[in-house]
C-alpha cells in the first residue's frame, strides 16, 4: 500500500484496536471525516485520521503516516532553467529526491538508474530531444508510469500538442511561473 493512499475504516480500526462498527459510529457522528467511494465504501485520508488521534490523545505511530519518498528528474538543456526548477521542487516537502540531465541521451541513463515518478522535461534539447524521451518512457513498459511534465519556450500548439499525444501528462511555458509549475509537479506527485 502507498504511503499516503487514504485508509478503509479497517485499516483503522486495526490501528486503533477497535471493531469496523466503531469506526463507523466516528464517521456518522462527524468525529472522523471520511469520503465515500462510488462503490459506497468509506475511505479516511491519512491527514484526517492523524488530526483525529491527535484531538483525541491517541499514540500516532510516526512510521504508520510516513509518506513514501517520491523522485523528479529535471531534464534540460539550460543550466540556469535547471538550477531555479531544482530550488523550487526542493521547497515542496522532505520526501522529494531530484536529479537532472542535461539531455535525452543523460535523461535515459538517470531514467534507467534514478527510477523518477515524474519528469520534468524540455522539448527542445541536442541529440535526443523530449518528444523522443516521452515516446521512449511510454513505450517501455518499466516506465510507461512515469508522469511527465513538459517545460517549452516555444508555445507552438501543434508542439504541445504532439508532446501530449506522445504521453505527456501536462505542459508549462517558459518563462516558468513558478507557483503553476509547482502545482502541477504537486498533482503529479499525488497521482504518481
Amino acid at each position: 500500500m502507498r504511503g499516503d493512499a487514504p485508509l478503509s475504516t479497517g485499516e483503522v480500526a486495526r490501528y486503533c484496536g477497535v471493531s469496523p462498527g466503531a469506526v463507523w459510529k466516528w464517521v456518522k457522528k462527524g468525529r472522523l471525516k471520511a469520503y465515500r467511494t462510488p462503490g459506497g465504501e468509506y475511505r479516511i485520508e491519512r491527514g484526517a485520521f492523524k488530526a483525529f488521534l491527535r484531538e483525541n490523545d491517541l499514540p500516532v505511530d510516526p512510521s504508520f503516516f510516513a509518506r513514501p519518498v517520491k523522485r523528479v528528474l529535471i531534464i534540460d538543456d539550460e543550466p540556469t532553467i535547471v538550477e531555479v526548477v531544482v530550488r523550487a521542487v526542493q521547497q515542496l516537502e522532505e520526501s522529494i529526491e531530484v536529479a537532472t540531465a542535461a539531455d535525452g541521451f543523460e535523461a535515459s541513463l538517470q531514467i534507467a538508474t534514478f527510477k523518477p515518478d515524474v519528469l520534468i522535461l524540455d522539448l527542445m534539447m541536442p541529440h535526443i530531444d523530449g518528444f523522443e524521451v516521452c515516446r521512449s518512457v511510454r513505450r517501455n513498459p518499466s516506465t510507461a508510469h512515469i508522469k511527465i511534465l513538459i517545460i517549452t519556450a516555444f508555445g507552438i500548439h501543434e508542439n504541445i500538442e504532439r508532446a501530449l499525444a506522445l504521453g505527456a501528462d501536462d505542459f508549462v511555458h517558459k518563462p516558468l511561473n513558478i507557483p503553476a509549475l509547482l502545482d502541477k509537479v504537486e498533482q503529479l506527485l499525488d497521482a504518481a
